[in-house]
């Protein structure tokens, strides 16, 4: 059975980019009679809030975006976490790092014009001595292989990342003792059971070092497919920091169908814009229809 997930991080209000990625998860795991599983990723306690949470739901829900079990959200799960960084730093895959953000960014350069640094490996071989000599406290690292991983995508294609090239060991847990999104969804998405992750474009980079976590770990990687992102009309990514077309502005508006028919069409999952619900949405939902390049919306 395919198992889908929501995954909203309850930092902010939801705006028309996140609609649009839950939309299209809900209607490939309702159209294939799977299960949809809600998780609250609030692993920052410092950005994310019960209340954003419970409008989260509420959102979802006011769109007939349902869901069959909530697990439990991830400021809940730290035992889970700690086990599975035992596990890596058992296998010896894992090192603590005392560099600062200046630092890594001076020895490094962005990959391929992005905004993600490429670790330089600068702490990975030091010695015990050369630890106890720094005088901060460690992020933690895991350390990659000299291999390439490729990640079938079911909507972008193949995907495939040298990872001591492309994204260098990366931070599982940070200085602070809070775990990193790449250790933490993995650990999530293998007990949660789920075996279909729909989300944005955006994240596609972040796919093959889950798919090498999650072989380390000894879990099953679920299948990836990555969807466009929603683009501002100057270009812009859509932001919950910029409020950019957030849903309590939107349905002062429109009716949920309303929108719902906006965000098919422009998808190419419907010939023509007209109001259509998510239910009727996920009888008709078809990937091979669906577009692949970014989409520039106006409401």
């Amino acid at each position: 059975m395919t198992v889908g997930r929501f995954a909203p991080s309850p930092s902010g209000k939801m705006h028309l980019g996140n609609l649009f990625s839950f939309l299209m998860a809900w209607c490939s795991v309702r159209s294939a009679g799977g299960e949809m599983v809600l998780r609250m990723e609030d692993l920052d306690p410092q950005r994310t809030s019960a209340e954003f949470a419970a409008q989260i739901r509420r959102d979802l829900l006011r769109f007939g975006l349902d869901w069959d079990r909530e697990v439990p959200c991830q400021s809940t799960r730290t035992a889970a976490y700690d086990a599975a960084f035992e596990k890596l730093e058992a296998m010896g895959l894992i090192y603590p790092c005392y560099c600062s953000r200046a630092e890594v960014h001076a020895a490094s350069a962005p990959h391929l014009g992005q905004s993600e640094f490429v670790y330089a490996g600068t702490c990975r071989n030091l010695t015990p001595e050369q630890r106890a000599s720094k005088k901060r406290l460690p992020a933690w690292r895991l350390r990659v292989p000299e291999a390439e991983w490729t990640v079938h995508d079911g909507l972008q294609g193949d995907y495939t990342e040298l990872l001591s090239r492309d994204c260098g060991d990366f931070v599982v847990r940070r200085a602070d003792g809070v775990y990193a999104y790449q250790l933490a969804v993995v650990v999530d998405d293998g007990d949660n059971g789920v075996t279909q992750v729909v989300r944005g474009r955006d994240l596609l980079a972040s796919a093959p070092r889950q798919k090498y976590l999650f072989s380390l770990l000894g879990k099953p990687a679920p299948e990836y497919i990555h969807v466009p992102l929603l683009l501002a009309p100057d270009g812009r990514r859509l932001s919950k920091r910029d409020g950019d077309l957030d849903l309590d502005s939107l349905l002062g508006r429109y009716k949920p169908e309303e929108i719902i028919g906006v965000l098919a069409q422009a998808a190419g999952l419907i010939d023509k814009q007209e109001a259509i619900s998510a239910k009727e949405l996920a009888s008709v939902f078809d990937w091979r229809h669906m577009r692949r390049d970014d989409i520039c919306l106006t409401l």
